[in-house]
């Protein structure tokens, strides 16, 4: 019997979808596709590429009514928040727009008579993309696109809990007209995807997900000299000031801490809040988040569905418990009776008298809890956002934007936010530092770290 990959839905623990593992053979081929299509596919124009890219999106759009509740079963996400495809269309259309004038070729800075000399930015080739789940439309984009633009082909291993989501990014292709070998989705086991990198056969890998995720792809990569892009782990901060406008900080820092059940990449783990605003911000932050009702995500009145996974819910519960044990005090304490070890539905918990002894402000949680510092200075909250492995975003609150500048610049961190977070700006690069990883994704520098420099010294005149 072959092997399978079995999709577990966090709404009742049953098999929602299973689907086979490909064979070697088939891998093989789909690898030999993607290289064989490639040359056509980058002879093409932009502008050409570009069609391809804006069909597809109106495709998956289009499916928007099958996608939103199939989200919900495979990763719990509440329909009342649709299929990301706002974010999926803004990054789309933004590369697009973009492309012809990131793409072209950059000439010498330095002209001289006689000589052209420019450097053009080359299709990298084969390029992987290893997408995770909590935002498995999202993520894949950010990859997707700009690589095909840039002329790549592009191979699709989904996460196990979103299969699904590779096949509808197959499909919108296909109802694009995309040539055959230019996108392809394929269902892998970890021992493949490993043998695969170490193959040679690709030329690059973008993946997110966990540190030690990251660390098995670049073991197995090594040697081949191909190219990496690693979005890992996160512990995103938050610095609340004297002078923050303190309703619009509550209410899209609950947010940012609680949406999609805390399983985002930039979601809020840890706020720092200066002394004169504590106990006032503290208050709002417990009221705002008791609006969130923890249920099924297939109901519209649903505002947190379950965690992806029961173990997850299970870390987090381990987190809650070893800071209470250390003098954490809880405000939620919700009575749920879904709410027990080996349940992935998790409500909201909000912790205060923490520290940095406890794992619940140092170690990623990604999920519903957070905890929030009362500290005396800029100075004792720039150096507890900085002690931490990892670096992704940061947000200041204030309503002094040089303030908050001169506070980000001392912050280690890909992203610095004032007065929001949890977002994703195309036309920013986005990337993390530390045990975040490394590479770039979207803006123009997206770009460049999925093309390859190519120089051209022509002497004209002789």
């Amino acid at each position: 019997m072959s092997e399978t990959v079995k999709l577990i839905t966090p709404v009742d623990g049953s098999v929602y979808v299973e689907r086979p593992v490909a064979t070697d053979a088939q891998l093989n081929k789909a690898v030999e596709a993607a290289r064989a299509a490639q040359p056509a596919w980058a002879a093409l124009s932009i502008a050409e590429r570009c069609k391809y890219a804006l069909k597809m999106l109106e495709a998956l759009v289009g499916m928007s009514d099958e996608i939103v509740p199939e989200l919900a079963w495979q990763m719990g996400r509440p329909i009342r928040y649709g299929g990301e495809f706002g974010g999926v269309k803004e990054r789309t259309n933004y590369m697009v727009e973009i492309a012809e004038q990131a793409l072209k070729p950059v000439m010498a800075s330095n002209p001289k008579d006689g000589f052209r000399r420019y450097v053009k930015k080359e299709p990298l080739g084969v390029v992987m993309v290893i997408a995770p789940w909590n935002y498995p439309y999202l993520t894949a984009v950010n990859t997707i696109v700009p690589a095909l633009i840039a002329g790549s082909t592009v191979i699709l291993k989904h996460a196990a809990q979103t299969l699904l989501v590779g096949e509808r990014f197959a499909k919108a292709f296909e109802a694009a007209g995309l040539p055959k070998g230019v996108f392809q989705n394929i269902v892998l086991n970890h021992a493949q995807t490993e043998k695969l990198l170490g193959s040679g056969k690709i030329d690059h890998v973008n993946f997110t997900g966990s540190v030690g995720g990251g660390r098995a792809i670049e073991k197995a990569a090594a040697g081949t000299f191909m190219t990496l892009g690693l979005e890992l782990g996160g512990k995103d901060p938050a610095y609340v000031l004297p002078d923050a406008k303190m309703d619009h900080a509550v209410a899209n820092l609950v947010e940012g801490a609680f949406f999609n059940s805390g399983q985002c990449c930039c979601g809020i783990e840890r706020i720092y809040v200066h002394e004169k605003v504590y106990d006032e911000f503290v208050e709002g932050f417990v009221a705002e988040t008791k609006s969130y009702a923890l249920g099924n995500p297939l109901d519209k009145a649903t505002t947190m569905g379950p965690m992806a996974q029961a173990r997850f819910a299970d870390l987090i519960r381990e987190q809650k418990a070893e800071a209470l044990r250390k003098g954490a005090t809880a405000h939620m304490n919700t009575k749920d009776d879904r709410n027990r070890e080996g349940s992935p539905y998790l409500p909201a918990e909000v912790l205060t008298n923490v520290n940095h002894q406890m794992s619940v402000m140092r170690e990623e949680s990604f999920g519903p809890i957070v905890g929030i510092m009362k500290v005396r200075n800029d100075d004792e909250a720039v150096a507890l956002m900085n002690d931490s492995q990892y670096g992704l975003t940061a947000s200041v609150w204030t309503a002094d934007t040089e303030h908050a500048v001169k506070i980000g610049d001392q912050i280690e961190t890909g992203t610095v936010f004032m007065n929001r977070c949890d977002y994703l700006d195309p036309a920013l690069v986005w990337t993390g530092v530390k045990e975040t990883g490394k590479g770039a994704a979207l803006s123009a520098i997206g770009y460049d770290n999925l093309t390859r420099p190519k120089s051209y010294h022509l002497r004209e005149k002789i």
